[in-house]
């Protein structure tokens, strides 16, 4: 963290405290602008904080870049603040937040910023309408409403948005990646659920895995495939569906082994886990995997937090052991990222006993 202070006459003057949110977006450079700019219109001396919010990142390979590229974007931000002050008095500090703990989702990126505000006596926060915290994680549900639950006031800067028609037509090769990837996938989904040596559903299988890729390539896929670690990530996935198939086996085997016997040992229960996945398509995965398994269900996916009704215990408890979790994270991340703690160990399950609607 650093500073640039400004006193006048000898005493400090009284200073609006301001926390900025940063992430590399189109119209982060007007948001520091704004910010600056009203923050010395309200005030005789303006104290801006520029803060950068890192997704939990800390056990992937890729941690690092993502780390100095926010050390980077802090230093540009610092810059864009000081030539837009001038010789105004104006008080910038920078800092990351969020390096130390697991940061996923609105809720707690608005708890993140909140106990900083409360640290710093920060009067209000002024959100870029395009935030975005990290490289790829997305929010999914609004921030807004999660400064208001803390009751952390804000102000939205009133930038101009560049059209965004790049982003439904996209790079022609990358869009053919996409099409390409989302295909197979479910191509070679249809043919696990059917028969791969009956022609009939080879061509249905085809016909409705074009329907999907042409539908929901775009959506699925919210960043650009990596050239080199697709076709790794496709080599970790056929290591991934034998896996699977075999934690359905046992599965089956546990919940007839219930329904046979008399007493029926069921223990219907509503369970929340946070998962320590990126949203989109990881998190599509290892929620469909969970649903696959007979005895769990998820119910509702809400960021990374996971709602889960399970039957038995041992279907509870094999959720809770994470090995799921595990094993979309090799599929995803690599093998380093694969050995973390369980939902268990981290605190990250809670028995709800319903839905908590």
């Amino acid at each position: 963290m650093s500073n640039d202070g400004h006193q006048e006459g000898g005493f400090a003057v009284a200073a609006e405290r301001l926390l900025v949110p940063l992430s590399d977006t189109v119209t982060v450079r007007q948001t520091v602008g704004y910010a600056v700019q009203s923050g010395l219109e309200n005030s005789d001396e303006l104290d801006i904080h520029l803060v950068v919010a890192l997704p939990h990142e800390a056990d992937l390979p890729e941690s690092q870049q993502h780390t100095e590229a926010a050390s980077e974007l802090l230093s540009k931000a610092r810059s864009w603040a000081q030539e837009d002050a001038g010789s105004r008095p104006v008080t910038i500090e920078t800092a990351l937040l969020g390096t130390d703990e697991y940061l996923f989702g609105p809720r707690d990126f608005a708890d993140t910023f909140n106990d900083y505000a409360d640290e710093h006596g920060i009067d209000q926060v002024v959100l870029d309408p395009e935030y975005q915290p990290g490289a790829t994680a997305q929010m999914l549900q609004s921030i807004e409403r999660e400064l208001e639950r803390v009751g952390l006031a804000y102000d939205e800067a009133p930038v101009e948005r560049p059209a965004r028609h790049e982003r439904l037509v996209g790079d022609g090769t990358e869009r053919f990646d996409r099409l390409f990837a989302m295909f197979w996938i479910s191509y070679g989904f249809y043919l696990v659920l059917g028969d791969p040596t009956y022609w009939f559903d080879l061509v249905t299988g085809a016909a409705v895995a074009g329907i999907v890729s042409v539908s929901l390539a775009q959506i699925t896929f919210t960043f650009p495939l990596d050239r080199v670690q697709s076709p790794i990530r496709t080599i970790r996935f056929a290591f991934y569906v034998p896996y699977l198939l075999w934690e359905i086996v046992k599965s089956n085997l546990a919940i007839s082994l219930v329904i046979l016997r008399p007493s029926m040992p069921i223990e219907p229960t509503m369970t929340r886990v946070n998962a320590r996945v990126r949203s989109g398509l990881p998190l599509l995965a290892l929620a469909n995997s969970i649903t696959l398994t007979p005895g769990t269900l998820v119910v509702r996916a809400d960021d990374q937090r996971l709602l889960v009704h399970t039957l038995i215990p041992s279907a509870r408890e094999g959720l809770f052991d994470g090995d799921l979790e595990r094993a979309i994270r090799f599929v995803f991340y690599g093998r380093e990222s694969a050995a973390i703690p369980t939902p268990r160990e981290r605190g990250d399950t809670e028995i709800i006993r319903g839905d908590d609607q």
